[in-house]
C-alpha cells in the first residue's frame, strides 16, 4: 500500500492498495482528494503521480469533499480509465462539488489575469468543467453492505460513517487480508445524520486524526450560535458564516432554523449564498434514508432562507447595510463567494465572522483563527476589524475520544494502524492514546511511504 496523500497533511487523501508489484498487480485507489492550504502542499496537484493513472483499475471513494474527491479531474486527464465507486449522495454531492472547483478555478484565473496580480502568465485553471465531465462519465454506484468486486482480486464494501450524506468507511478484501479505511469518521452523535457504523475487525486499518489531539467543547452549538447572532445584531453587524456546502451549510440552516421556531434569535433576513450549498441541500432533502431529519423538520430547513444564485445578487447583498445572517462558501475561505463578502465585512468591527468547521493549515481561514491583523485576498491586505468567533462542537471530525470509542468496538486488534490525514501534533497525539489506552501497534506513515500488507491466510467466505 503506498500513502500518496494525506499523510502528515489533513488534505490530498490518496491510499493505493496493490496487489503485487508484478506486472498483473492490481490496484485501487481509496479516495483522490486534492491538496488545500499550505503552498507547498498546493503545489504537489500540478506535480505527476509516482504511480501511473492508466494502471489504476479502480478508485473508490469514502466521501464527496474535496480533499477526497478533487483531483478526480486530473487523474482521468491523465489516463485514468476505471470505474469511480461511490454511494448514490457521494456521487451526487461528488458532481456538485467537482463542477464548482472547475468554476471557481476558471473564474480565479479569468480575475488573476484580468487584474495582473497572478505571478503566472497566463494564470491558468488546475483543471476545467470539461475535465470534470469526463470524470463524471466513470462513476458508479453501490449500495452499502454489499460486496462489490472492484477487480479480479479484490472486493470490497461500504459501512455508514456519519461524516456527510453519503460517507462510508470502505472494507477492502484481498485474498484474506481485510483493510479498513476510515475516510472521515464522524461523531458520536451527528446533528442530523445517524452515528458511524460499528466495525468489528481488520487486519489492517488506515484511520483519520483530524482532531486527534483535542476534545470538542461540550457547549452546545445551538446556544453558542444564538449567543454570537444576538450580540452581533445588539451592534448592528452581519453575521458572516464561512461553510462547507456539502453537511455544514446544512447543520447551520439546522441550527438556525430551530432558533427562529424557538424565538431564540430576531426574525432577521437569512441568505444562503452559495448556488453549491443551494444544490447540495437538495440532495439531502432527496436522500431521506441517509439522514435522520423527520419530514417536518426537512420542510423547515430552508423556511424563510433566501437562496442567493446570481453573482450580481451576491454583490449587492455584500453591499446591504441592512443586518443579515450570510451563509457562505467556501469553509476554509480558499475561494468563492464568501471572500466578497469579507472584504467589504473584515474592516468594521460591528460584524462577526463564524468558523464552523475545521480550518487546514496555509487557509485564510486558519490566518482568521490565529488572530491576523490583515487578510490578503484579491491581491490586497483587508484589515481584520471584526470578531471572529469558532464554534468547533459543530466539526463533523470525530474528537480523541469519540475515535477512542470507536476504535473499542473492535473485537479485536488489527495487525497494524496507520493514522492519517491530520497535522503532525494531531496524529501523533493520537497515536500515543491509541497505543497508550488500546495497546495497538500504531504508525504514522509518510508521504509517499509503501508498506507491505501481509496475507492473513484465511479464507473466509462472506
Amino acid at each position: 500500500m503506498k500513502f500518496l496523500g494525506g499523510a502528515g497533511t489533513v488534505t490530498g487523501s490518496k491510499f493505493l492498495f496493490e496487489t503485487d508489484s508484478g506486472p498483473d498487480a492490481e490496484r485501487v485507489l481509496i479516495d483522490c482528494g486534492l491538496f488545500q492550504g499550505l503552498k507547498d502542499l498546493r503545489l504537489q496537484n500540478r506535480e505527476k503521480l509516482p504511480v501511473d493513472p492508466a494502471s489504476i483499475d479502480a478508485v473508490v471513494l469514502t466521501h464527496a469533499h474535496l480533499d477526497h474527491t478533487g483531483y478526480l479531474p486530473l487523474l482521468v486527464r491523465n489516463g485514468f480509465k476505471g470505474k469511480i465507486h461511490a454511494t448514490r449522495p457521494t456521487r451526487e454531492l461528488a458532481k456538485i462539488i467537482l463542477l464548482d472547483s472547475a468554476k471557481i478555478q476558471e473564474e480565479d484565473a479569468d480575475y488573476a489575469n484580468k487584474m495582473g496580480y497572478s505571478k503566472h502568465v497566463p494564470a491558468e485553471p488546475l483543471y476545467t468543467t470539461k475535465d470534470v465531465q469526463a470524470a463524471l462519465k466513470l462513476f458508479v454506484t453501490d449500495d452499502v453492505g454489499k460486496w462489490i468486486k472492484v477487480t479480479e482480486r479484490v472486493k470490497f464494501r461500504y459501512t455508514p460513517s456519519g461524516h456527510i450524506l453519503g460517507s462510508a468507511f470502505v472494507e477492502l478484501k484481498f485474498r484474506g487480508m481485510r483493510v479498513v479505511f476510515s475516510g472521515d469518521l464522524g461523531r458520536r452523535s451527528p446533528l442530523m445524520l445517524p452515528p458511524p457504523s460499528r466495525v468489528t475487525g481488520a487486519d489492517y486499518l488506515v484511520v483519520e486524526s483530524t482532531y486527534g489531539d483535542r476534545i470538542h467543547p461540550t457547549e452546545a452549538p445551538l446556544h453558542r450560535l444564538r449567543r454570537i447572532i444576538n450580540d452581533t445584531i445588539d451592534r448592528g453587524g452581519h453575521v458572516i458564516i464561512p461553510c462547507f456546502a456539502v453537511g455544514r451549510v446544512q447543520d447551520i440552516l439546522y441550527l438556525i432554523s430551530r432558533l427562529k421556531q424557538q424565538k431564540g434569535i430576531p426574525d432577521i433576513p437569512v441568505f444562503l449564498d452559495s448556488p453549491m450549498g443551494i444544490h447540495a441541500t437538495e440532495v439531502l432533502l432527496d436522500n431521506p434514508q441517509w439522514h435522520k431529519l423527520k419530514p417536518k423538520e426537512v420542510k423547515e430547513l430552508c423556511d424563510k432562507v433566501i437562496m442567493v444564485q446570481k453573482h450580481q445578487q451576491s454583490e449587492e447583498l455584500s453591499r446591504s447595510t441592512t443586518s443579515a445572517i450570510v451563509i457562505a462558501g467556501s469553509g476554509m475561505l480558499t475561494g468563492g463567494r464568501v471572500l466578497h463578502h469579507l472584504e467589504r465585512r473584515l474592516p468594521d468591527e460591528r460584524n462577526t465572522v463564524v468558523l464552523a468547521g475545521f480550518q487546514a493549515a496555509g487557509t485564510r481561514g486558519r490566518l482568521l483563527r490565529d488572530g491576523i491583523p490583515e487578510l490578503k485576498m484579491f491581491g490586497h491586505y483587508v484589515p481584520v476589524k471584526a470578531r471572529i468567533e469558532e464554534i468547533s462542537s459543530l466539526s463533523a471530525h470525530a474528537d480523541q475520544a469519540e475515535t477512542i470509542a470507536w476504535l473499542k468496538g473492535f473485537r479485536t486488534a488489527p495487525r497494524q494502524t496507520f493514522i492519517v490525514h491530520g497535522e503532525p501534533p494531531a496524529s501523533d497525539a493520537l497515536r500515543v492514546r491509541i497505543q497508550d489506552a488500546l495497546g495497538w501497534d500504531v504508525q504514522i506513515p509518510a508521504q509517499f511511504q509503501s508498506v507491505e500488507l501481509r496475507d492473513s491466510g484465511d479464507r473466509d467466505s462472506e
